[in-house]
């Protein structure tokens, strides 16, 4: 998961005053009227704006007008709107800033330690319960098959998009992991994000970067899942029931594979490598719901553009519908957060023009199909042995 603030806003030193506004759209337009047949100009606040025909395809035409901006210190921006393109001229601040190592190292070692207790917890090690972790700290390395799976899938999800951002010459920090100590939250971690502190050049390169997280985290999820489940067991659900980890399709297929038909009253006693595998693939499925800035809503806006809020709102409503449909209130908290958090909107790219390439487009419904295997109906559940 990214996060993907706004870019900031700033007013360049004495370069907007009344007096020099004519003077910055003349020079500007200069520069664009090169690639541009200017039919309307507005001034909005800090924006200049041109509205026209491009001479050129969008993706020749933008580094031209990007490097003509530049040294005034204004970005640009294309879009289609009111049945023109449109070149807006923002002034914004500086990406560049001091990284903060440190605080993504520590959040790191805490995140650690509270997957470590997580899976202290998965192979009946309770920490503060049947023993004191600070007196007895190697106690919780019973924990580490969990916790090195987990944060090797979810690492693996998020250097995906850095490397990939990097690579499209977005600016992007390193990945920021959440902990958060069980039992307040059974896994020991919220998961990770790294924030983009610019946008994307184009619809291609936000598709890509979104993409390359999910697409990372199954090469290790899938392995992973697939070790876990050979040290797995099949047994008696207890007297008084279990927790219970829904299947996807994917997870129903590799259970399969490797224990056939499961008999009544009988389950899959998964081993924490597994537990661990089913966690990542479950965020996976999380993150690749195409709304707001998820993973999947950012493939979405690289895929529809301006209709992303409609796929946002249906999706939401779909999140809803799962709840409703398997009587699971796992959907009602997820989509109460993503309307809390994460919301319906998405910020533009540079270029809003240039179309996504077919390829890229095939991927995408590989992406709808995926998370579609992903799914658990019903994430997670306690059941009674006596049903």
């Amino acid at each position: 998961m990214r996060v993907w603030p706004f870019a900031r806003r700033a007013r360049p030193a004495g370069s907007l005053a009344p007096e020099s506004i004519s003077y910055l759209e003349d020079a500007l337009r200069h520069g664009i009227e090169r690639v541009f047949v200017v039919r309307q100009h507005e001034v909005k606040g800090y924006a200049l704006r041109w509205g026209g025909e491009l001479l050129v395809e969008p993706a020749r035409a933008f580094p031209v007008v990007e490097a003509w901006f530049k040294p005034y210190g204004f970005t640009p921006f294309f879009k289609a709107e009111q049945g023109l393109t449109w070149i807006e001229a923002l002034p914004l601040a500086s990406i560049a800033g001091r990284p903060r190592i440190a605080v993504n190292i520590a959040l790191f070692l805490l995140t650690v330690l509270s997957t470590l207790a997580a899976g202290g917890l998965v192979a009946g090690a309770f920490p503060f319960y049947d023993f004191d972790p600070l007196a007895h700290p190697a106690r919780l390395l019973a924990g580490l098959p969990f916790a090195c799976t987990l944060l090797g899938i979810l690492g693996t999800h998020e250097f995906g998009h850095y490397f990939t951002a990097r690579y499209h010459g977005a600016a992007v920090t390193l990945p920021y992991f959440i902990p958060a100590p069980p039992p307040l939250f059974l896994f020991g971690t919220l998961g990770a994000v790294i924030r983009m502190r610019s946008p994307a050049r184009d619809r291609n390169a936000l598709f890509d970067i979104a993409v390359a997280g999910p697409l990372a985290g199954l090469v290790v999820a899938i392995p992973a899942l697939w070790l876990g489940l050979a040290w797995s067991t099949v047994s008696t659900v207890p007297a008084g029931g279990s927790l219970s980890f829904g299947d996807s399709l994917l997870m129903r297929f590799m259970t399969h594979l490797m224990f056939g038909t499961i008999p009544p009253g009988m389950d899959v006693f998964i081993h924490p490598v597994a537990l661990a595998a089913w966690v990542g693939l479950f965020v996976t499925a999380l993150n690749l719901f195409p709304v707001g800035q998820l993973d999947g809503g950012r493939i979405a806006y690289a895929l529809v553009g301006a209709r992303h809020r409609l796929v946002s709102i249906a999706a939401f409503v779909a999140l809803l519908g799962l709840g409703a449909a398997f009587k699971s209130p796992n959907w009602f908290v997820f989509a109460g957060l993503v309307f809390l958090l994460v919301g319906f909107h998405h910020a533009p790219p540079l270029d809003d023009l240039t179309p996504v390439s077919a390829g890229r487009r095939a991927l995408g419904v590989c992406c709808l199909i995926l998370l579609v295997l992903l799914l658990p109906p019903v994430p997670i559940q306690f059941v009674d042995a006596a049903r």
